[in-house]
């Protein structure tokens, strides 16, 4: 009895099983990743709208730095934990927040005077 055709199918096999293995898990930061996409979308318009001033922008864009780092760190092992996610979801709400309020607050760019 030849075992090779058999073993040679057993490895084709588990081919792709080794392959998700060593894949990063990616879809558990889709939402992180949106997030992060929308909250910037959010600067730039506060900026474009003059609702955010310089330094209110840049202050909120190094918070997504922030975040994205820590995002980065979690996902340094190729996945992220449950505790990790639920740690970047509220470093998000804060940002979110922080973006709402710096939006809504009196401070906004200075029209430029004509001269």
């Amino acid at each position: 009895m030849n075992l090779k055709p058999t073993l040679v199918a057993m490895m084709i096999a588990a081919l792709p099983g080794i392959a998700a293995a060593q894949a990063p898990d990616t879809t558990s930061t889709q939402r992180i990743d949106k997030r992060q996409e929308t909250q910037q979308k959010r600067i730039d318009k506060g900026v474009q709208s003059g609702k955010l001033n310089e330094k209110e922008a840049t202050r909120l864009e190094k918070r997504q730095a922030n975040v994205q780092k820590a995002e980065d760190k979690a996902m340094a092992d190729g996945k992220m934990t449950a505790k990790e996610r639920a740690g970047m979801e509220h470093m998000q709400d804060k940002q979110s927040k922080k973006v709402a309020r710096q939006k809504q607050d009196k401070q906004t760019v200075p029209a430029p005077t004509a001269k």
